[in-house]
């Protein structure tokens, strides 16, 4: 990081390259949630360049939360790992209530005490709701969890969470997440073809960065002049399924935005009659429903997308989770 520092004059404060990712997501601060949620007072309106992908994954949610409330459940228990500034909870929760489940227990946790206290505020006016317990704690996704045996109904942990982790770490965390699960385990993690991403932050505001996919190193430098270095691995699909495998019975596994983020436009580039029109956004979802379980294309993805379980019996066809059309105007 020597080389990156001596490009700005002005001091920069650079975060240890072995110390923990929760520095870089404390000190990201309310930038992070700016760049992952945009405005965290409009829960549902996915819009911008990965609202294509936010979309897919709360369609993803709402459906398990509408299949558990119809099979006659009174009660929900929700699990979040790596939860950050708590966006990704707090829609579950909002969405379990207006269903009608009558007890909601979440939890969200994150190394980052930031983004756990970020969750904190943003969340009170929902914790008081009757039936409602919505709980977000420091916490670290390696250690064993307060949750007992098969007590929860649905478990994610989305959005480069696992990206971060060392390779010996994951079957110990995927065994700890198939002792506590019930019901669905749904997570998300870059893939080796994806788009670039700094993590915690939008890409236009970095001058410098450098994925080593050799050493599973990210190191960047932001024009603000912070600096941080990190573990990044990025995953193959096939890599994931043999993770996954020995823990969890894998529902689907799919390729999640193949285009949408790619052909995005850029409000420092493009002219403003440059914006897609309704049309052709519907055919990128075709493209993307089209290819995003095929084997020469879905890792390039810019996410790979898991749905598990710890029923190991033979899953029928019909079924798997299955990536559908969303509306392409924000919900």
């Amino acid at each position: 990081m020597t080389s990156l520092a001596r490009r700005h004059s002005a001091p920069i404060h650079v975060i240890n390259p072995e110390s923990t990712i929760a520095a870089a997501y404390n000190q990201a601060g309310d930038r992070y949630l700016t760049y992952a949620d945009g405005d965290p007072g409009k829960l549902f309106a996915f819009k911008g360049r990965y609202g294509y992908g936010d979309r897919q994954i709360w369609q993803l949610l709402d459906q398990k939360l509408h299949t558990l409330f119809i099979s006659g459940a009174q009660t929900v228990r929700i699990l979040d790992l790596g939860c950050g500034p708590g966006t990704w909870l707090r829609r579950v929760v909002t969405r379990a209530s207006e269903l009608g489940f009558r007890r909601i227990i979440a939890r969200g946790f994150d190394v980052a005490e930031d983004q756990v206290r970020r969750a904190r505020e943003l969340s009170a006016p929902l914790g008081r709701r009757r039936g409602v317990e919505l709980n977000f704690e420091i916490g670290d996704i390696c250690e064993r969890y307060p949750e007992t045996d098969a007590s929860v109904d649905l478990c994610v942990c989305l959005y480069g969470v696992l990206n971060h982790l060392p390779a010996n770490d994951l079957p110990p965390v995927l065994s700890e997440v198939r002792r506590v699960t019930k019901g669905d385990f749904i997570t998300t993690v870059r893939a080796i073809g994806s788009t670039p991403t700094v993590y915690v932050g939008a890409i236009e505001d970095a001058s410098t960065f450098h994925q080593d996919n050799k050493n599973d190193r990210f190191e960047v430098e932001f024009q603000d002049g912070r600096c941080f270095s990190v573990r990044s691995h990025l995953f193959g699909a096939a890599e994931l399924r043999a993770l996954v495998l020995p823990h969890l019975a894998i529902k689907d596994l799919f390729g999640l935005d193949l285009f949408h983020g790619r052909f995005a436009e850029d409000s420092r580039w493009n002219a403003d009659d440059c914006q897609p029109s309704q049309k052709f956004d519907s055919n990128l979802d075709r493209l993307e429903i089209y290819y995003c379980r095929n084997p020469e294309f879905i890792d390039h993805a810019n996410h790979l997308v898991l749905v598990g379980t710890p029923h190991i019996k033979a899953l029928a066809p019909d079924s798997r989770s299955r990536l559908t059309l969303a509306k392409t105007s924000a919900a």
